[in-house]
């Protein structure tokens, strides 16, 4: 059975062979962490141990975040936001989004979201073709062989794009202020899904 000392160090060399992160930022902090453990300062071990934890998921959030495609021409576009952590993502599942804008007042906001609680609903929407027959606002949508639903009021400007990928991912396009679904459709292509999928799911 692995001992503490040895979960500790473990961590370490994982993460110094992986290359994942800088080592100043973390394997310092283990190193220190092991220390602590070592002379029986329990508390300041876990407090060194949550600050390498912390510096590591920032450095999956930017990798994460480099799934989501700049802004296309005549585009501008926030920095993406991830929300992978804590109560709120044992609800949600894990979700990145970036809004990206125009000057003519149009967005377009791309949403991931892994083991999101829509999966089932969509599933099931998909399964019964006749619940969106049923809604003139909506109809069915593919993206790259993927099946999603397109929703869309006669009267507005606003366009959603939700499509499923595979049994886990479900991707989502926002855009108001639009003539058309164009610029949402033209991100949603941008978006490279084998490796969205392999990041979120695996």
């Amino acid at each position: 059975m692995m001992t503490g000392r040895h979960t500790l160090l473990a961590l370490a060399a994982a993460l110094t062979l992986s290359g994942a992160v800088r080592a100043d930022d973390v394997t310092d902090q283990l190193e220190s962490a092991t220390k602590a453990y070592e002379s029986g300062e329990l508390r300041t071990a876990v407090e060194t141990l949550n600050f390498a934890i912390a510096k590591i998921q920032e450095q999956m959030t930017v990798g994460l975040l480099k799934l989501l495609p700049e802004p296309l021409a005549g585009w501008q576009a926030d920095s993406g936001e991830s929300q992978s952590g804590g109560m709120a993502a044992m609800i949600t599942g894990t979700t990145l989004s970036r809004r990206y804008f125009r000057e003519d007042g149009a967005e377009v906001t791309l949403s991931l979201m892994a083991d999101s609680p829509m999966m089932p609903m969509l599933t099931m929407a998909m399964s019964m073709p006749f619940v969106m027959q049923a809604n003139q606002d909506m109809k069915t949508y593919s993206l790259k062989g993927n099946r999603g639903m397109l929703e869309h009021a006669a009267d507005s400007d606003a366009y959603e794009i939700t499509v499923m990928v595979g049994n886990r991912l479900v991707i989502q396009g926002k855009g108001s202020g639009l003539q058309d679904p164009k610029a949402v459709e033209q991100y949603l292509e941008t978006l490279d899904l084998d490796a969205i999928q392999k990041a979120l799911t695996n």
